[in-house]
């Protein structure tokens, strides 16, 4: 069926559309409701059904043919490790960690925290808990004590999952010495942590709360799968809240499994049996939504990889994993392809592979800018599609669906919004701006299954963080603009759009400009104070690989070309070439902190920081143009 038709046929009647794909999954206990709006605009789906997420992802499959089929490769080229585990596989493992881990108190509803690396017992910590019905919280691996502290305090797991350290390129991070210091930082006290000891570094356990991974596995009975309500919660995962606090997003079982089940097929264009790779991270939304549950759910195979696009060892560590593994279909950030572009250039390491099995690319987590979907689409000569989802929805929002049919692709596009969103762009006072013209995106309620129903304990704080702005709309916090033919363009957040003399303008549109040319990897455009304006932009430049041209010639091309494409109203006259931009770990630049330096304001060290130091070098560049300090 074609997109408008599929899309359509949601619009009709939402309902039945979710039924029909509620039907692809296997329930315990069939649901009272499909949709419960009784405290709209708190709305749950399948209300009364009964399932399990671990079922679902692994046990289903044993009984049903796969036992034999790959589940998880797990590729490591930074501990040289790669290991394979099948269906059967992978449901022992997790059958005995849940014995394990219900050997230490854990029951139906309780939380736990997962504080681990890119290795596969993440993966099966957080099916264990599934299985068990209890709620993991996975705090990405190496985060600040402090930051782990606070979530230790909203979340107040029985235990906490963890393991001795992560492996970065060249250096190994002790994991231990940080959850030691979050737990002494934090109010509530976990009874338990279970301790993966790695080979390269070896936790010192206390004596009565802290045990042995392999010994407490080793010694456990598997555990079944706990019945649980479809509106139980699944998880929980913290994005970084404005007050500092972060914003603990739920997502539930039933309508978590039923969306993203759905998503594999029709957004996704992948069947049960092959091979799908997200590279990113389980700490992230897209690690937990399609690393861990979406494939499995699928029935697909999937890769957990912990490595870099860079530098592990090379710019084709990408390549190597494809062919290796026979991977059919990616999704991974923008930014890893800046990386990979910026140190190839030319896409020389690409020919070094066999990729004839890789079919699609799937882009996503900041914007895409054009100049990157067209590198990647002509070096690899397959579908690039970019597309947009939010750690809130847990699954995308608009995209290219390639399972229903391939649309024409616009660089710069998210394409169409995906069923079960209704995407609408709203001025200030709530009124539909024209096709073409930059508004606020919204969505209108009730938000699909798989989306986020509330915040952990906190309905007051979701209420007035995602639907006060609009009455009777979900705030995406996004700016961009639909165009005639209805595709969804994202811009920038909402904090992005500059006044410049009275003009709202995007600086995602001039990063567009400045990323398009030839010597330029990457690129940040951000608004600054200035005393006759308003805001002025100001750029920032990360060079190709082996580019000798004067930076001086290439700021003077960009500033011509911001002025020939968006007008002089841009007031785009400042930009400097820096060697790095900030980050955080999962790629995204830190625009709002580069935004404070240059402003001259307080700002909190951001806790997904990639590297801090980068911060000392952006105000000296931030200074070279006469800001900041």
């Amino acid at each position: 069926m074609s997109y408008a038709a599929t899309y359509s046929r949601w619009q009709a009647d939402p309902e039945a559309f979710w039924v029909e794909a509620a039907r692809d999954v296997q329930w315990f206990k069939r649901w009272e409701q499909v949709l419960d709006s009784s405290e709209a605009p708190l709305y749950r789906w399948f209300a009364g059904g009964e399932m399990n997420s671990c079922y679902n992802a692994l046990d289903y499959h044993v009984a049903n043919g796969r036992s034999d089929q790959l589940a998880l490769i797990y590729d490591s080229p930074v501990t040289n490790t790669i290991r394979k585990y099948t269906y059967g596989q992978l449901r022992d493992e997790v059958a005995k960690l849940a014995g394990a881990i219900a050997a230490l108190g854990v029951e139906k509803g309780d939380r736990v925290i997962i504080y681990m690396p890119m290795v596969p017992e993440a993966a099966m910590a957080m099916l264990a808990c599934a299985r068990l019905g209890a709620i993991h919280s996975v705090v990405f691996g190496g985060f600040a004590a402090n930051e782990l502290a606070t979530r230790i305090d909203d979340a107040k797991p029985k235990l906490i999952v963890s393991a001795s350290c992560g492996i970065e390129p060249g250096r190994v991070v002790a994991y231990k010495p940080l959850l030691d210091e979050a737990i002494r930082l934090s109010t509530h006290k976990p009874s338990s942590c279970l301790i993966l000891q790695r080979p390269m570094a070896q936790a010192e356990l206390v004596e009565g709360r802290d045990h042995d991974w392999l010994t407490a596995v080793r010694a456990a009975q598997p555990a079944p799968c706990v019945s649980v309500a479809a509106t139980d919660p699944l998880y929980i995962l913290y994005t970084s809240g404005t007050t500092g606090m972060p914003k603990g997003v739920v997502r539930d079982n039933g309508g978590h499994l039923v969306a993203l089940k759905w998503s594999m097929k029709n957004v996704y264009g992948v069947e049960p049996g092959e091979v799908f790779w997200a590279a990113s991270d389980v700490g992230w939304v897209v690690g937990h939504s399609y690393i861990v549950y979406a494939p499995l759910f699928h029935g697909c195979t999937t890769i957990l990889y912990e490595g870099k696009p860079v530098g592990t060892p090379d710019a084709g560590a990408f390549w190597r994993v494809i062919a290796d593994h026979k991977v059919n279909v990616m999704f991974t950030a923008p930014t890893a392809f800046r990386a990979i572009k910026r140190e190839d250039p030319a896409g020389k390491l690409i020919g070094d592979y066999d990729l004839s099995q890789f079919r699609t690319l799937f882009l996503a987590g900041e914007r895409c800018d054009p100049d990157t979907l067209y590198w990647a689409q002509d070096k690899l000569g397959i579908p690039v599609i970019d597309h947009w989802w939010q750690t809130e929805t847990g699954w995308p929002m608009a995209a290219n669906l390639i399972g229903l049919e391939l649309l024409p692709v616009k660089a710069g596009s998210a394409t169409v919004p995906v069923p079960g969103y209704d995407i609408r762009v709203l001025d200030p006072e709530g009124d539909e701006v024209a096709p073409g013209d930059i508004g606020n995106i919204v969505v209108k309620l009730p938000l699909p299954p798989g989306c986020l129903p509330t915040l952990w304990q906190n309905d007051a704080r979701y209420k007035q963080s995602y639907l006060s702005a609009y009455d009777g709309y979900y705030s995406t916090a996004d700016a961009g603009f639909k165009d005639e033919d209805g595709y969804v363009h994202i811009m920038s957040r909402t904090d992005d759009i500059i006044n410049v003399a009275g003009h709202r303008l995007s600086t995602g549109a001039m990063e567009e400009v400045l990323a398009s040319h030839p010597d330029v990897a990457e690129c940040a455009v951000l608004g600054v104070k200035d005393d006759l304006k308003g805001e002025v932009p100001i750029g920032f430049l990360v060079l190709n690989a082996g580019t000798t041209r004067n930076p001086a010639e290439i700021v003077a091309e960009v500033v011509q070309m911001v002025r020939n494409q968006i007008g002089p109203v841009a007031s785009f006259k400042q930009a400097t070439v820096v060697q790095r931009l900030p980050k955080t770990r999962s790629g995204k630049i830190l625009r709002g902190t580069i935004k404070k330096i240059a402003d001259n304001e307080p700002y909190r060290m951001p806790a997904t920081i990639d590297d801090p130091a980068i911060l000392g070098e952006m105000a000296e560049a931030v200074e070279k143009l006469g800001y900041g300090r």
